[in-house]
């Protein structure tokens, strides 16, 4: 029986959000997905947050990924801007933990240098790096979902080596990471995460 695993790998934003899927058979990776989420027609934030969420949960019920990569968002000097885009992220992630998914988080640098080898790449350089890996016939106008792409094939990539991104393997281990109150060594949260989710 083959060795399969399916990683999804998103792009935040509160403009367009990407999101690409590829399956790994044998440790040989084959597209299966990309696209975008459009959410410039929502005026309310909140409405987009939400929109984030169900679409990320509908790409996972309906794709069954093993793993979600998702690009860390950058840091800008726009204040307003990275708090909206950080939400966009913590939503995304939220729907992966709480259908138990592992998440792995990549700077973006990490994910341009994994695909051409530069950090420094520009998003067309990435997508036409893509286009050629995974044989991909056309290109979509907007580069977003490429970008969600990109997070997946990093990930393939850095499967097995430690990269000095973050993970988190459910909803405890995120708590465990990320709380300011939990004292090292120990968790100031429990909670019981079963080992095996539905598929």
């Amino acid at each position: 029986m083959a060795n399969e695993r399916i990683i999804l790998g998103i792009d935040p934003g509160t403009t367009i959000m990407g999101f690409g899927l590829i399956k790994v058979v044998n440790k040989k990776m084959e597209f299966v997905q990309l696209n975008e989420l459009i959410l410039n027609k929502y005026d309310d934030h909140y409405m987009k947050l939400k929109v984030i969420f169900e679409r990320t949960i509908e790409l996972i019920e309906t794709h069954h990924p093993d793993e979600i990569a998702i690009e860390a968002p950058f840091f800008g000097k726009n204040v307003q801007s990275m708090l909206k885009l950080g939400r966009a992220q913590g939503v995304a992630m939220a729907a992966g933990l709480s259908r138990q998914i592992p998440i792995t988080e990549y700077e973006p640098k990490k994910i341009k240098m994994a695909i051409t080898g530069n950090g420094n790449a520009t998003k067309e350089q990435v997508a036409k790096m893509l286009q050629q890996l995974l044989g991909l016939k056309e290109l979509p106008k907007n580069l977003d979902s490429t970008d969600g792409l990109a997070a997946a094939v990093c990930h393939f990539f850095n499967s097995g080596k430690v990269v000095g991104t973050k993970s988190y393997s459910g909803w405890d281990a995120f708590v465990k990471q990320n709380s300011p109150l939990t004292p090292k060594g120990g968790n100031s949260l429990s909670i019981d995460v079963p080992n095996k989710r539905k598929k």
